[in-house]
């Protein structure tokens, strides 16, 4: 399931992700999860989520895609995802955050 576009363009210009990977999510908690993030302020635009659903063989991931001016607000909805997901017991297996250690 995707809610926005992916990383890299939007109709505004240029885009960055921060990526979660979230191991071991079955897709009832990911509903929940979900439904979460679409209530809470600070995931609303500019920001968007894109949410992959968790699949045999692939983990359930969620990106928060921003345009690169609103770093600062995206750092923000990425603590807030922390929490969100600690509510629902998830690990977060990585992160991914541009310019932050590698590509």
């Amino acid at each position: 399931m995707t809610d926005s576009p992916t990383p890299g363009t939007l109709q505004d210009g240029p885009v960055q992700g921060i990526a979660f990977t979230l191991g071991g999510v079955d897709e009832l908690t990911f509903a929940r999860i979900l439904r979460d993030v679409t209530r809470d302020a600070a995931f609303a635009r500019p920001l968007a989520v894109q949410a992959q659903e968790p699949r045999p063989g692939q983990e359930a991931r969620l990106t928060l895609v921003f345009m690169p001016g609103e770093r600062t607000r995206a750092v923000a909805a990425m603590q807030r995802l922390k929490t969100v997901l600690l509510r629902h017991g998830v690990q977060v297996d990585s992160v991914r955050v541009p310019g932050e250690g590698g590509p």
